[in-house]
């Protein structure tokens, strides 16, 4: 259960910012590690290892069984949350600074909340409706100016943004499935066993698709590091925050990664960051903190203009 009124301990408010600069630094990792291995190799690669790094930790737990018993929905959350978004920023990372793949990622709150609406009837007050619309307005504002967004012909920067654009989605409509049908599931045995999934569906194709030339040993770091702490370790911490603080406050830790990964893109990959970008940043992320309550407008809390009651 969330808690509105409670302060944030120290503590947590340092994992918050942890969690936040070590997702961040994932879109850095990729930028690397993409063009060495490529898109589907990768993403296969990075299934599996991450599989490995968490089964140990699924089986120290006891929750071998829970996974099992809950395979099917854990597969497609395989699918929806790890198998197509990796393939899905990797290939982005080919075109687009890891700075922008980050700001674009910032959207996912803003697709778990129109998917919730559409789908499971969650009502939508005219305050949420407005965080959407400036949310979205703020993309449209990102991509509409191929000089901001990469070096490359204007229909690589815009692919590669509508597949950013796509994962997000799909993080959104991961979070709508796993509330309705895995919420009694432990989060630890959802993480490990999509891994296990993802990295079965992916195993084919990595294989096919593994570069003829081995990836140096910069490309292999990179990979080990996105692996180890964006995909483990930061998702341990995470799932921590999620059953001390709630769900909401958890998630505050989205705001900060558009921030850490220009930062660590300008700082270790010389990318550009323009007043443009900061500015489109600001409108998607104030978009995202009216749809997800962080920020209140008097008067629009409680006026429902969409939505049913969940059956």
């Amino acid at each position: 259960m969330d808690a509105p009124g409670a302060a944030i301990r120290r503590a947590d408010a340092g994992q918050l910012v942890l969690v936040a600069a070590i997702w961040g630094a994932s879109y850095l990792f990729i930028r690397i590690a993409a063009p060495a291995f490529g898109p589907v190799a990768m993403a296969g690669a990075r299934a599996l290892l991450a599989a490995l790094m968490m089964l140990p930790l699924l089986l120290w737990q006891g929750l071998g069984g829970t996974a099992l018993r809950h395979w099917k929905g854990i597969a497609l959350v395989g699918v929806t949350n790890v198998a197509l978004p990796f393939l899905l920023f990797n290939f982005a990372a080919l075109a687009i600074p890891a700075g922008l793949s980050s700001i674009l990622s910032s959207t996912t709150p803003l697709f778990a909340a129109l998917i919730g609406a559409i789908w499971l009837g969650e009502a939508l007050t005219l305050q949420r409706m407005a965080g959407l619309a400036i949310g979205f307005a703020g993309v449209l504002l990102l991509v509409a100016d191929k000089v901001h967004l990469g070096q490359g012909p204007l229909w690589q920067t815009l692919a590669a943004s509508v597949a950013c654009l796509a994962a997000t989605m799909l993080y959104g409509f991961t979070g709508n499935f796993t509330r309705r049908y895995l919420a009694h599931v432990p989060p630890v045995a959802v993480a490990a066993g999509s891994q296990v999934a993802a990295a079965a569906l992916l195993a084919m194709p990595m294989a096919v698709t593994w570069p003829d030339t081995m990836p140096s040993t910069h490309a292999w770091t990179a990979l080990l590091a996105l692996c180890a702490l964006c995909t483990t370790f930061a998702y341990v911490l995470f799932y921590g925050m999620v059953a001390r603080l709630g769900a909401s406050r958890a998630m505050s830790a989205l705001f900060l990664i558009p921030a850490f990964g220009v930062l660590w893109g300008g700082v270790f990959l010389d990318e550009p960051f323009t007043a443009r970008m900061a500015a489109c940043c600001g409108v998607i992320l104030s978009g995202c903190a009216l749809t997800m309550g962080f920020v209140k407008l008097p008067g629009w809390r409680r006026a429902r203009v969409a939505g049913r009651a969940p059956r």
